[in-house]
């Protein structure tokens, strides 16, 4: 048994009893409760929309879909990131191209997303992961985009309340997409939410989800265009709106949690989490890095501590996506943070003894005499 889990899902008890008065009224799906949790997720990320999908896979989809992503439509995202990100171009009928990741951020590195611009006269947009609760390299990959006139569409899916100088994450791109998954840094159960400053984006994006019905078509059969049913229930959309209430103090205890295993992991040879001048990092996950990962993580297990990859084969080594990128040695640093990359427990609901096992535990790896001394992360 897991003596300090990876994840902890906790959804409060404001939450259940919110639940509890919607069934008892009977309000489970679209409505009020859903857009009044829209106006308080877009109001908290800085910016005028915000559209509930019923999930982050949905998010992405749709605003893609709405940002007017068309059948062959290049789009440069991360082959380092959960699937959903590249599958959700294919969705709209684009066509994922991939650049590689900075080595420290483990975000799309700016320098590569310039050069395929350079290079294709077929890309549309930009979609850069803001990886483990660290925002990309957004204004390097806004004056990309501007140059040669892309949208660039963040997903934001594990990085609620980021920011970079202050702006948070999701109102940085022309739209961004978040995921209320049980393991994110706030949960609906499953959910999405797209944010955006343009209205137009943002109508696209809410008549999509509803079938394609006209977005001011209250309750009307007038459906003006292909969607799909990737609306949010009433029930998710309350359990929401009480995680965002306590958003705040959920990103404080990770960013403590962070701040401890910094200051404890630090002379160990290993890497542990980059938080670059101006960037805000929520610690979704806390990533350290070593050429010895399957070791560690093998120790960890032993002290009843869990870890997690993230991610253990980049999306072009997929075999989904054996179609669709066939040249594999032109990604190298997404390629090796796949080998070295591993997560420890960072949620809110550690305790002062559950750090200390976990800082135990990873030093205990270190200290043995087969790993003593040696600088595995630069080991190659």
């Amino acid at each position: 048994m897991t003596d300090v889990p990876l994840v902890d899902p906790d959804v409060g008890r404001a939450a259940y009893e919110r639940v509890e008065t919607l069934l008892e009224r009977g309000r489970l799906a679209d409505g009020p409760e859903v857009r009044s949790f829209e106006d308080e997720f877009a109001d908290y990320c800085g910016v005028e929309h915000g559209v509930a999908t019923s999930n982050g896979t949905t998010a992405l989809h749709t605003a893609l879909e709405a940002l007017g992503v068309e059948a062959g439509d290049a789009v440069i995202t991360s082959p380092f990131s959960f699937v959903a990100s590249a599958n959700a171009i294919r969705l709209a009928g684009g066509r994922p191209v991939f650049a590689d990741v900075d080595r420290e951020t483990y975000a799309l590195d700016p320098e590569h997303v310039a050069e395929i611009c350079r290079r294709r006269d077929d890309v549309v947009g930009v979609l850069p992961v803001h990886l483990y609760g660290l925002p990309a390299a957004m204004p390097a990959i806004a004056e990309i985009a501007e140059r040669h006139d892309l949208f660039v569409l963040e997903d934001a899916c594990q990085a609620h309340g980021a920011a970079i100088d202050g702006t948070r994450v999701g109102a940085i791109g022309d739209a961004a997409c978040f995921s209320f998954y049980p393991t994110k840094n706030m949960t609906t159960g499953e959910g999405g939410m797209i944010t955006t400053d343009r209205e137009a984006v943002a109508e696209r994006a809410a008549s999509y989800v509803n079938h394609g019905r006209r977005a001011d078509d209250d309750g009307g059969y007038e459906h003006v265009e292909l969607g799909h049913n990737h609306r949010m229930t009433a029930l998710a959309a309350a359990i929401g709106r009480r995680q965002l209430d306590r958003l705040p103090g959920m990103t404080e205890a990770r960013r403590e949690n962070a701040a401890f295993y910094d200051e404890s992991l630090s002379e160990l040879p290993m890497e542990t989490p980059l938080e670059p001048d101006g960037y805000r990092h929520v610690y979704h996950q806390y990533t350290i890095r070593t050429t010895d990962r399957d070791g560690l993580k093998r120790t960890l297990s032993e002290s009843g501590v869990g870890a997690g990859v993230y991610y253990p084969t980049p999306i072009h080594h997929q075999p989904a996506y054996e179609s669709v990128h066939t040249a594999a040695a032109d990604l190298p640093e997404a390629e090796r943070a796949a080998d070295e990359v591993l997560s420890i427990p960072v949620h809110p609901g550690l305790d002062a003894a559950d750090r200390r096992t976990v800082v135990d535990a990873v030093r205990s790896h270190f200290e043995r005499p087969s790993t003593a001394g040696v600088d595995r992360s630069e080991a190659e």
